[in-house]
């Protein structure tokens, strides 16, 4: 290897699986939204200027993904020798009257237009314009560059407080032929070597999936063929006040935010006259270790696991509580190393697509992401919050992503506008369950600044 060439950084098995379900319309990407108090006063081209000094400190924000021809491995990350910041920044201000759902109209137009892939897979939208002097950043990340705990890391070197690492190598020469055919015959010497411990994985893969226990998802409107479109509504809640219920009911807060989002799709689906007691919800299981957020790429696995919808709120968080930790008591990632072959399979034969919009596996998803408990800031700005958005594909028409920051927990509702045209309901049992497990009577009120909602994305990217 010669001087200042980079060593072959191949896709993980998650990241491989993540790649092959990015088929058609929206594109497999996440999004957070930093609301900075006072941001207006802020300067574009500082804003610009230190963004382009912090990415240093992720190397994958500075690098792109290069696929490979047959034989020589799976695709790799390289340092982007064009890299500009300017390609990824832009300044956008906010529509009148600037609350959040202009906001999220802004977000909604950055999150689903596909990343280019010929350079790093991220962009930011500084948004000018909102009410009371704020301003936001809006960071897209492809989810193949990380999972939720990663972009959280990632994000957090943007923020104020953590000096950017000098990186002189920057950038190296990409790995020429020799080099990633070597490295893909080492890959598959190493495969080879490790045949013997197949069946473990499989079966471990299969007490992880718990197949034989995990119903099929009812059949319900959750389930219906998606559009291209994605509407999102907010909801808060403290986190001190639901982490003491979740405690006292043997949970966690992903227990908390399990219950609350299960408890509004029953409500929901009773308004629309259907009676569903159980659900069947894809969970995130991270394989991360305690640093948690040193690498990127994905190392969490979503597990279908059959959670109680109906009844009282509490009782609901007692057994959810029960049954998440029965579950999570069993080997973490095997099942990623099981599917993920067969998702990269029938995106091969092109049957993927069709897969993912025709499961009767899972009703919904439901995501939580642990934060930072301190606020951060930005250019000396206050983040007051940061609103989780993500893109579920396939024909789950409702699911959450669920973030706690600072003492504040914002679930973000992800749905699609055709499909969930009482989104108002929704929401009101949201705020009902949140309420409850908040210590309070539930009455439908927000109890923080109102639930908000945009349709758009109202033309198909490709």
């Amino acid at each position: 290897m010669t001087p200042n060439t980079a060593t072959v950084e191949r896709m993980g098995t998650g990241d491989l699986m993540t790649l092959a379900s990015d088929l058609g319309v929206p594109p497999m990407q996440i999004a957070g939204i930093l609301v900075l108090d006072g941001g207006a006063a802020l300067d574009v081209d500082a804003v610009r200027k230190a963004i382009a000094e912090r990415v240093r400190g992720v190397r994958r924000f500075r690098q792109r993904l290069v696929r490979t021809p047959p034989g020589f491995g799976r695709p790799y990350w390289t340092d982007h020798a064009g890299f500009r910041v300017d390609d990824h920044v832009r300044h956008v201000h906010c529509p009148e009257p600037g609350d959040d759902t202009a906001l999220l109209a802004v977000a909604t137009d950055a999150v689903t237009e596909r990343l280019p892939r010929d350079r790093p897979l991220w962009s930011a939208t500084f948004v000018t314009g909102l009410a009371g002097g704020d301003a936001a950043l809006v960071f897209v990340l492809h989810h193949v560059l990380t999972d939720g705990i990663g972009g959280l890391a990632a994000l957090a070197r943007i923020a104020d407080g953590i000096p950017a690492p000098d990186d002189p190598a920057f950038p190296r020469r990409p790995p020429g032929r020799w080099q990633l055919l070597t490295d893909a015959t080492r890959d598959r010497v190493r495969a080879l070597r490790g045949l013997g411990a197949v069946p473990r994985r499989v079966r471990g893969a299969l007490r992880e999936l718990r197949l034989r226990e995990t119903s099929s998802a009812p059949r319900s409107s959750l389930n219906r063929p998606t559009s291209p479109n994605r509407r999102f509504a907010v909801a808060r809640a403290d986190v001190k006040a639901l982490r003491a219920t979740a405690r006292t009911h043997g949970g966690t807060l992903n227990d908390a935010v399990l219950a609350a989002g299960t408890g509004a799709l029953h409500g929901l689906l009773r308004a629309r006259g259907e009676h569903v007691d159980n659900l069947v919800v894809s969970m995130p299981v991270s394989t991360r270790g305690r640093d948690a957020g040193a690498h990127l790429g994905n190392h969490a696995f979503s597990v279908p696991i059959e959670l109680p919808a109906a009844g009282d709120t509490l009782e609901r968080l007692t057994s959810i509580a029960w049954l998440t930790r029965r579950r999570v008591g069993v080997a973490r990632g095997a099942s990623g190393r099981l599917v993920s072959p067969v998702f990269r399979l029938l995106a091969r034969l092109k049957l993927l697509q069709w897969f993912v919009d025709h499961q009767t596996v899972l009703s919904t998803s439901i995501t939580y992401l642990r934060g930072p408990s301190a606020r951060l800031s930005f250019l000396g700005a206050p983040i007051r919050e940061v609103i989780p958005i993500s893109t579920v594909k396939g024909n789950m028409t409702v699911s959450f992503v669920a973030l706690s920051y600072g003492g504040r927990l914002t679930v973000t509702a992800v749905t699609d506008p055709e499909q969930v045209t009482d989104l108002p309901v929704l929401m009101d049992a949201l705020r009902d369950e949140l309420a409850t497990l908040s210590g309070g009577p539930g009455t439908g009120a927000p109890a923080t600044p109102a639930t908000t909602e945009h349709a758009d994305a109202e033309k198909e990217r490709s």
